[in-house]
């Protein structure tokens, strides 16, 4: 099992940034891979942005592309998501994922509580 706690998110103004931690605990080292994931109220949740630990090859959603990235540390034991040139419709409750197996962004079996990014016009 592992367990997974985000942190970070926050209130910013259009164009500020905001950087998202996620600490995973438990049997990391089952990890292949680890993401993020967002929901914007009233819409679906959507994935932002994807590491594998072994290689560190992403994958972005075309909304994060050129303004957010993903990156780990040298355990696997964490995932960081540095979020630029934030717009307002990137307000929503972001979600660190952790799994086992995935492609992209299907797989995910471990999820965090969430943290809350608003972003102000």
């Amino acid at each position: 099992q592992v367990q997974v706690v985000e942190s970070g998110g926050g209130s910013v103004q259009t164009g500020g940034s905001v950087n998202l931690s996620c600490i995973a605990s438990g049997d990391t080292d089952s990890l292949k891979c680890m993401g993020w994931f967002r929901q914007a109220p009233g819409k679906d949740s959507e994935g932002v942005a994807v590491i594998y630990t072994a290689s560190g090859q992403t994958f972005y959603a075309d909304s994060a592309k050129d303004r957010f990235t993903i990156s780990r540390n040298s355990d696997n034991s964490a995932t960081y998501l540095q979020m630029n040139s934030l717009k307002p419709e990137d307000t929503d409750m972001s979600y660190c994922a952790a799994a086992s197996s995935c492609f992209i962004f299907r797989g995910f079996e471990y999820w965090g509580q969430g943290t809350q990014v608003t972003v102000s016009s």
